[in-house]
Order: structure tokens, then sequence, then C-alpha cells
């Protein structure tokens, strides 16, 4: 019996040897073609989430980002709001953001690219200070951490 079990470990253990040789080319395009599918998205703790707005001010664009509060099972407490300067950035950096809409300031934040340093001045109750500031390869971008509730 343990005969018949060892042969037929060394038989499996071969074949998928010989499957994963023969696979190992097309798992490129595979992986490719598998990543383009509608449902395969990067997740928003990755990239700060999808772009609510947009706002340009000669060769600076400022994105402002959907806050993002998901977590693995469900939504957390605690979430951020991610905020990109794109081109030309200039050395002194001073935006009054009304991240979600309704037009009341949520929070300050100046930005010296020089340095670098940034300071966030929270206006709303649900923004509880500066995360990450940091230049990018595309510009600038700073994550302004927020509460679910006030």
């Amino acid at each position: 019996m343990n005969k018949i079990k060892t042969t037929a470990g060394i038989t499996w253990a071969f074949l998928g040897l010989i499957l994963m040789i023969i696979l190992f080319p097309g798992l490129s395009g595979f992986s490719k073609s598998f990543g383009t599918l509608p449902f395969m998205k990067i997740n928003p703790r990755y990239s700060g989430g999808e772009v609510a707005f947009t706002q340009s001010a000669g060769a600076c664009t400022l994105a402002v980002h959907k806050p993002v509060f998901n977590g693995l099972v469900r939504d957390r407490n605690t979430g951020f709001v991610q905020v990109d300067w794109r081109g030309k950035i200039p050395d002194q950096i001073r935006d009054t953001i009304d991240y979600d809409n309704d037009n009341v300031p949520d929070f300050v934040i100046a930005v010296d690219t020089k340095k670098p340093a940034s300071d966030c001045c929270p206006l709303s109750g649900r923004v509880t200070g500066l995360g990450i500031s940091s230049r990018t390869s595309f510009g600038w971008a700073a994550r302004i951490n927020l509460r679910k509730t006030p």
C-alpha cells in the first residue's frame, strides 16, 4: 500500500511540474486579460479612490477623490480623502477643500513643496487631520484623515 501511495504522489508531482512548465509562458497574457475584466478594480486604500471632482488653475490641476472608508469585511469608522495636484506644481500650495460638495469648506491644506512640509487645518468635525503628504510621479498627493460621524 505504501508503494502505491508513493508512486501516486510522485506521479502527481511530476504531472504538476509538467503542467507548470507548459502553462508558464502563457501566464503573462492570461493575467493581463484577467486584469481587464470589469470586476477587477484596484483597492481604493491603495489608489486613493475614484476622483470626485477636479479644478484647474493654470498648469496645475487639483483632483479631489471620493472618501474611502472600506475595510476587509465592512466599512471602517475612520478613513481618508485623497487630494492630488497634477501638472506644474507651485512652490507653495494653499487650498480650501470642500470634499463632500455641501458648499461648506471642510479643511484648508497648505503644502510647501520645497521643504517638503504640509499642514491641514480641519474646518469640519469629520476631518481629523493630515495623514500622508508626499511628492508623486504626477505631482503631489495628500491624504486627509476622516471620521464617518462628527
